[in-house]
């Protein structure tokens, strides 16, 4: 089951069709010899699309699974490889692992409750813990460098992470789902606290924003208020230069 569902995300998200458009909607974020964050990487899609913007990378990813896909996929790019989740403060925390959707983990109960019998996310079985360390974007920020973008897509423990980041990047990017709109506005209002003033979002797999030109962070959590349910997830972004959104 678990290398089934590691074997389809690798189809679909390194399909070599997607390629064109990843580079082009985050060359705007990334040039050569920048240093980019992909806080849980997944099957490495992004990692792999700012490598090849010219970036070195490092790519969290607490999954062993993931990770071991991770290396064969990386393989040969510019990236730091780290097993950590990245939360508020350092120490410990347990991961919920899905056996019925294993590319899919999250360290946060509230997570897996607001999942609980809502539309997309039936039959979802969370039934195995492990125990990981935890770092912060600070750590990181102090063990490989200032990073020009970071990028967080951690099932719900985007605002945990954030809480973890004291100096603001050029720019940034974490995932909102619908049923946890209160973990974005959570997000949102730490980005503003940080000084970003510009921002954006992207639905789902778009790869487009969904606004013409930068909005404010008041601007972006009303958008998200009024976003149907049905629009499941997608990404927001925030820059300290408002040209790149």
């Amino acid at each position: 089951m678990t290398a089934r569902a590691v074997g389809r995300s690798l189809r679909i998200y390194h399909d070599a069709a997607r390629r064109p458009a990843l580079d082009a909607f985050y060359g705007r974020f990334l040039a050569p010899g920048d240093l980019a964050f992909d806080v849980g990487a997944h099957v490495g899609d992004r990692a792999a699309c700012f490598a090849r913007l010219g970036a070195h990378v490092v790519v969290v990813e607490p999954q062993a699974h993931l990770l071991r896909a991770l290396r064969l996929v990386l393989r040969g790019c510019d990236v730091t490889l780290l097993r950590t989740l990245v939360g508020r403060a350092t120490g410990e925390a347990t991961l919920h692992l899905n056996s019925a959707n294993p590319t899919v983990a999250t360290a946060s109960a509230d997570f897996i409750a607001a999942a609980e019998g809502a539309p997309g996310w039936e039959g979802q079985n969370w039934d195995q813990r492990i125990t990981l360390p935890v770092t912060t974007l600070d750590a990181l920020a102090a063990a490989h460098g200032m990073p020009h973008f970071i990028k967080i897509d951690i099932e719900g423990y985007e605002a945990e992470a954030l809480q973890g980041l004291s100096h603001a990047p050029r720019a940034l990017s974490f995932e909102f789902t619908t049923i946890q709109r209160d973990v974005a506005y959570e997000a949102i209002a730490r980005c503003a606290a940080l000084g970003f003033s510009a921002f954006n979002a992207s639905l789902g797999e778009s790869l487009q924003f969904a606004h013409p030109t930068p909005i404010s962070a008041t601007a972006c959590a009303d958008w998200l208020r009024a976003l149907p349910a049905e629009a499941n997830s997608g990404d927001i972004y925030a820059s300290l230069e408002p040209a790149r959104l």
